[in-house]
């Protein structure tokens, strides 16, 4: 009778076994699916944009549903180049976006740090005023941003681009959350030693945040590389312009000109997807390790 027991409890093991591999099975096929019709979405129509502005405006004319003409030309980035100061303006995008992302680093990690190690009156209250910044969308910010840098005689500089992107509350909000995942311990056993709150926020902490960091970094320099509307308000200047900027301004001087209009949006998506095929294993250790949603 006992070995019939175990028999059947070994028997049911494997059927609830059996069981669970299929669920688990038919689950990763249900992930999988859904991520290849997410992937279809983001990339159709980047493909599209790519064929089009790879076409003559004769055949995008006779036929603008039409896939894979073959008759492809380089005769719209030609023009693009030719028309446009469009090397200056990646130029200027790559140091304001770079400028930006290094800066929001330093002066949101600094603050991360003092709200979540040091002990000061307000500490809370400083905080939670930080984090209620994620309430007030930018565009309520525009006209009192705009006036001050007017003031300070800033507009169509690097600055008037650069100093909005330095204090960032959601990039607070994240040093805060992972300095706080950091053992105490480190702090205070550094401090028994006689560190300095500056040698224990650069040679322990800023160590061990680099997922933080790159989190912040990142996402810091995708925003600012993308951002149009403050510096379309901004910049006037067309040497100091950035590309989103100086590719609309180029782009509605085209009219009809579709394939012009498709290599405007793919030159400037291609450093981003650039960015993306290279720091791909950052960015999701990054969101996975903050709680980016």
């Amino acid at each position: 009778m006992t070995a019939i027991t175990a028999g059947r409890r070994r028997a049911a093991a494997h059927a609830g076994k059996r069981t669970t591999d299929w669920r688990a099975r038919y689950f990763n096929w249900f992930c999988a699916g859904v991520l290849l019709v997410f992937a279809a979405i983001w990339v159709i129509p980047l493909l599209w944009a790519l064929d089009t502005s790879l076409k003559p405006d004769a055949v995008i004319a006779a036929q603008p549903t039409s896939w894979w003409s073959g008759a492809w030309t380089l005769h719209a980035y030609q023009l693009l180049f030719n028309l446009g100061n469009i090397q200056t303006w990646y130029l200027n995008s790559f140091i304001i976006a770079l400028l930006s992302a290094v800066f929001a680093v330093v002066a949101c990690s600094m603050a991360g740090f003092a709200i979540a190690r040091t002990r000061f009156t307000g500490r809370r209250v400083i905080y939670g005023l930080i984090a209620a910044g994620l309430l007030i969308p930018p565009q309520v910010l525009i006209v009192p941003m705009f006036n001050e840098f007017n003031f300070a005689h800033l507009l169509n500089t690097y600055w008037v681009q650069v100093l909005p992107a330095v204090a960032v509350p959601i990039a607070v909000v994240i040093f805060v959350a992972f300095f706080n995942g950091i053992p105490d311990e480190l702090a205070q056993a550094a401090r028994v030693d006689g560190a300095s709150w500056w040698r224990i926020y650069r040679r322990i902490y800023m160590p061990l945040s680099k997922p933080a960091i790159s989190a912040v970094f990142i996402f810091t320099f995708v925003w600012k590389w993308n951002d149009f509307l403050w510096p379309l308000l901004t910049l006037t200047n067309t040497r100091i312009m950035t590309l989103p900027v100086g590719l609309s301004q180029v782009s509605s001087a085209f009219g009809i000109m579709y394939a012009e209009i498709m290599a405007s949006a793919v030159l400037g998506a291609l450093p981003l997807i650039v960015v993306f095929l290279l720091f791909q294993r950052q960015i999701v250790e990054g969101i996975a390790t903050t709680g980016i949603k």
